[in-house]
């Protein structure tokens, strides 16, 4: 086949790229310019978007002997991935970004352009599989490595994507291999650290970030029976779970630390509560994707609403336009905006973007 390897300059889609090339593919190394404005030193960034990434990159294509380009993607990662992340926090959600960029760049922009220039698949540096699914065709499965697995920020891809979709590094033992094989192939990123979630904000401060491009209105913040306990400089920059940067004027009657268990961009509100008042178990979703054949009502599942959160079996109560789930147990702190990636066993079954959640 022909093979696109997407290489961010890190390791695990240098090895991607090797195994392809061990493969037998054809391989051609790619690096996606996503930044604007790029930081020229690592220093100052979180990601991997800075020219020193795109150099590591493209010195690990000269080692595998494959020809190296460099695509701008910058205008589409900051339409689809940074507006949108904006625009979610605006309306009082709480979005995944790096769902967004493997959804709309990855597996949309990237996938298109390649199958548009004669490429048979893309491969990633993720840690998932890609095996046949109980309909024969392509579905997305668990990496081999559980403590890695990143199938739940492709659960979004459908399975005609998953089609055009390798993962080499998915069943690999766990990270430490993966690097102890960087170096035997000679790569120098093999001692490279991971990259950090949220690759567009640079020093972490996700709140500050968003502030400097939301305008901020104070308000006032409530407790469960609509008091006012605090005063918030603008209900957008926080997300349910949350129990730093409150600024409570009011103590809890129990003395106990107190959450973020609503947030109304509407009446620019937001609520708090005891760390219980966060457990749900039920969920409700929108923007349905089956990677397989779609479950039935009634179906028995495994529900995962964070990247390294934990599965728990749930019910399959909806999934028609909406999807709903009843938990087996309650979890905390979800939030609309979030993903609700769906697994049957270590296959992704789907997923769906959290718009309540609540309790039966």
């Amino acid at each position: 086949m022909r093979v696109l390897a997407a290489m961010s300059g890190g390791v695990d889609s240098a090895v991607a790229g090797a195994r392809a090339v061990d493969a037998g593919h054809d391989v051609v190394g790619v690096h996606l310019a996503l930044s604007r404005q790029p930081a020229t030193g690592r220093a100052g960034a979180r990601g991997c978007c800075t020219v020193e990434d795109a150099d590591d990159a493209r010195r690990s294509a000269d080692v595998l002997g494959i020809p190296f380009y460099v695509w701008d993607l910058s205008e589409r990662f900051s339409r689809d991935v940074v507006d949108d992340f904006t625009a979610q926090y605006a309306a009082g959600r709480t979005p995944n970004p790096c769902v967004r960029c493997n959804e709309r760049v990855k597996f949309s922009a990237l996938l298109d352009r390649a199958l548009a220039l004669g490429f048979d698949a893309v491969a990633t540096g993720h840690y998932a599989r890609v095996a046949p699914g109980p309909d024969g065709r392509p579905a997305l499965f668990r990496a081999a490595d559980a403590a890695k697995d990143q199938s739940y920020v492709l659960s979004v891809v459908p399975a005609e994507r998953l089609a055009h979709a390798l993962f080499p590094v998915g069943d690999a033992a766990d990270k430490d291999a993966v690097r102890a094989e960087a170096e035997r192939r000679g790569l120098a990123v093999a001692a490279k650290p991971d990259s950090h979630d949220i690759c567009f904000v640079p020093d972490g401060d996700t709140r500050a970030w968003l502030g400097s491009r939301m305008p901020r209105q104070p308000g006032a913040v409530l407790d469960a029976d609509g008091a006012v306990v605090g005063e918030h400089d603008g209900a957008a920059g926080y997300t349910v779970g949350q129990r730093r940067g409150l600024r409570l004027g009011v103590p809890a009657p129990d003395g106990r630390p107190r959450y973020v268990l609503d947030v109304s961009v509407t009446s620019n509100t937001v609520t708090v509560g005891s760390a219980e008042d966060l457990d749900v178990d039920v969920v409700a979703g929108e923007h349905l994707v089956w990677c397989g054949p779609a479950a039935p009502v009634g179906a028995r599942l495994g529900a995962q609403v964070r990247a390294h959160g934990e599965e728990v079996g749930c019910e399959l109560l909806e999934a028609g336009e909406t999807l709903r789930v009843r938990l087996d147990r309650p979890v905390r702190g979800v939030a609309p905006g979030q993903t609700l990636a769906l697994y049957d066993g270590d296959r992704v079954a789907g997923s769906a973007t959290v718009t309540s959640a609540g309790r039966s």
